[in-house]
């Protein structure tokens, strides 16, 4: 059976913090102590913290507990790799092997049972998430149906075309508020990218700074439909993106346009954010195109 997702994103938090740096070699790890920090039992607590010392992470000592262990050169090239839990690793297992060619078009959930050793509910579960996002629809009767917009590289251009219409757009919408505190907070925390955090974040928390700094720009239109389609598309845009190497170096350009878009937002002058924001769209997809398309 497949691990637990509170398993896995107890054992991932961890390892993210080991290889930040914000847990030093040698520090303790007790098994009550982060059952105390997650909130959850002991059980699943334990079982992140052996699977992290199978990983050589940690360190487990007998009668003594777990320690943070050295961290060598290829554990910290893989913090470059953005595997994200927000979803079970089924379910991009799944797309890695629809994109792979792997698996028909047409499938049950019986076979994908078998196939990724799940329940019936985790399943449904999986296929529902696909279908939200886009790339799974239910067949009249019986059986599931993956669709092609999961597999192509062209997918991720028109994912940037969609949010090159709707983000400017959400900029000059008349219910546009200009909430002082709200953007103060978002050109701060680009900042704070550009004061150090680019290189410390893990690849999957830094990926997300940019995803969180677009839709909470675009949710200032006080507009839903922009905001749902903003957030279907970043879906998918992970999906297609999962896997990928993250250049660091790039994210000091997204962070100081991020800036200078929200500094003219700040000082009222909306319309050339929204020239601006395009442009940034566009560059952003030319950076990541060629990256992409190797997959």
């Amino acid at each position: 059976m497949a691990k637990s997702r509170l398993v896995q994103r107890i054992s991932k938090s961890i390892k993210q913090k080991v290889y930040s740096g914000e847990l030093s070699v040698g520090a303790h790890l007790g098994v009550q102590r982060i059952a105390d920090e997650f909130n959850v039992s002991r059980s699943p607590s334990r079982e992140a913290l052996l699977e992290l010392a199978e990983e050589g992470v940690l360190e487990q000592i007998s009668n003594r507990g777990f320690f943070v262990a050295e961290v060598d050169e290829s554990a910290l090239a893989d913090r470059d790799q953005v595997i994200s839990l927000e979803e079970p690793p089924e379910y991009y297992q799944l797309s890695e092997d629809w994109l792979n060619g792997e698996i028909d078009a047409d499938v049950t959930e019986q076979y994908l049972q078998k196939r990724y050793n799940l329940t019936k509910f985790q399943v449904v579960d999986i296929l529902n998430a696909a279908a939200r996002v886009g790339w799974a629809e239910p067949k009249p009767g019986y059986g599931w149906r993956l669709l092609e917009v999961a597999k192509t590289a062209e997918t991720l251009e028109q994912i940037y075309k969609v949010r090159a219409l709707i983000e400017p757009a959400a900029l000059l919408e008349p219910t546009f508020r200009h909430d002082m505190t709200f953007l103060n907070r978002l050109r701060d925390e680009q900042k704070a990218l550009l004061d150090g955090e680019i290189e410390t974040l893990p690849a999957d928390a830094l990926s997300q700074t940019g995803v969180r700094f677009h839709e909470s720009l675009t949710s200032l239109a006080d507009n839903a439909v922009y905001s749902m389609l903003l957030a279907k598309v970043n879906k998918m845009r992970r999906l297609i993106e999962y896997r990928s190497m993250i250049d660091r170096k790039r994210f000091y350009k997204q962070a100081r346009e991020h800036i200078e878009i929200v500094e003219l937002v700040i000082a009222g002058n909306n319309l050339e954010a929204a020239h601006l924001i395009k442009r940034h769209l566009s560059g952003s997809f030319e950076v990541k195109s060629p990256i992409v398309s190797k997959h």
